[in-house]
């Protein structure tokens, strides 16, 4: 009988924590002043997911997504405090200013709430330091999420070059940006903060200067950099007043080097990766396509183009893997694209380009 009461009990245990995991992960959103903030609003209406709280001050703005997409004014907060301790959610989603990650951790952490941001994870080093210290005391997952992360091209380059077809890695170039936050026409709440060198961090170098740095350190399996150079111009001011628009980064490690171009003034935009091997090379072209050279004779060398397919689930949408992420269906590998640690790395990456920029000197990185 004692035996009958454990197999029904650990049956009962394990239906109900499947019946948990079948539930909508519960979301808030933390500001709506981030062009990608579409992202999560669409997701909405998926059934897996459930924005119950969303905290954002300008009722203006907030009304026009209402309006836009279909939530209710009821699920909108002044503050984020409020939207925490009346909705609850099981993670937040920022889609505000860079910095205001840090009040995001700072208010989460402690009440055990998991938290996504929107690339990069903070304005500084400071902030992001602060930020892991509580992710960690609080056992919450802190993740950051890069468009790039779901292309199928950069998944298929990173098996390509850790297959070993092109050889030990020599140099990864990658290039990001388009003609300007102004040019492209984002929103005014947008463009406000995004030109602003304390709510930003900076201008393109922290804008598209940390997508390079997080492919780089996931390509390179969370090798350290053993230094970062690092020039940034301001070529249009009349559009980027307070901030630069042109970023170049050069990071050095052991025997290879990645350089990030960074920039407000590509006439296309573009978010593109080549990755030169001793014997080859992988050229990411976009999303989806993806060109993989190997090399014969002097200037000569074969060719295979690849159109990708979508990743796989999780793994091809940002709150589905969140939603994996804290419901322990997924454990990050270390140095993943989203995970804390890449994005500590990034930091100190990003960190170090902006000292290079100012000094003109190379900024080498402390040894751990």
């Amino acid at each position: 009988m004692k035996q009958l009461f454990l197999t029904l009990l650990v049956g009962f245990s394990t239906f109900s924590i499947a019946k948990a995991q079948d539930k909508p992960l519960k979301i808030g959103v933390a500001g709506l002043n981030h062009g990608h903030v579409p992202w999560v609003l669409n997701a909405n209406k998926r059934p897996d997911l459930e924005i119950v709280g969303i905290s954002e001050p300008n009722r203006e703005l907030a009304e026009k997504y209402s309006k836009q997409y279909g939530f209710s004014m009821e699920l909108v907060f002044d503050t984020l405090e409020e939207m925490l301790e009346k909705t609850k959610p099981e993670a937040v989603t920022g889609f505000g200013s860079t910095f205001a990650h840090l009040e995001i951790v700072q208010q989460c952490a402690p009440k055990g709430i998991h938290v996504m941001v929107e690339k990069p994870l903070a304005v500084s080093l400071e902030h992001a330091l602060e930020m892991k210290a509580l992710a960690e005391k609080h056992h919450i997952h802190l993740l950051t999420n890069y468009e790039t992360t779901w292309y199928p091209s950069n998944e298929k380059a990173y098996e390509i070059l850790h297959s070993g077809q092109i050889g030990e890695t020599r140099k990864i170039v990658v290039r990001d940006g388009h003609r300007g936050p102004k040019k492209i026409g984002v929103g005014p709440e947008f463009l406000e903060w995004l030109t602003d060198p304390e709510l930003n961090g900076g201008g393109a170098l922290m804008d598209f200067g940390c997508y390079g740095a997080n492919l780089s350190t996931w390509l390179m399996k969370g090798v350290r950099p053993i230094s970062v150079t690092a020039v940034i111009q301001q070529l249009n001011p009349a559009d980027n007043p307070k901030v630069d628009d042109e970023a170049t980064i050069i990071v050095t490690y052991p025997n290879s080097q990645t350089i990030i171009e960074a920039s407000w003034n590509w006439p296309i935009g573009r978010k593109d990766m080549e990755i030169y091997g001793l014997t080859g090379a992988v050229i990411a072209d976009n999303g989806r396509e993806l060109r993989l050279r190997i090399a014969e004779g002097y200037d000569g060398f074969s060719e295979e183009n690849f159109d990708l397919d979508p990743r796989e689930s999780p793994f091809d949408d940002p709150f589905t893997l969140l939603m994996s992420v804290v419901r322990g269906k997924v454990k990050l590998e270390p140095f993943d694209l989203s995970s804390l640690e890449n994005n500590m790395v990034v930091m100190e990456i990003l960190q170090a380009a902006k000292e290079s920029a100012e000094s003109g000197k190379t900024i080498y990185l402390s040894k751990k």
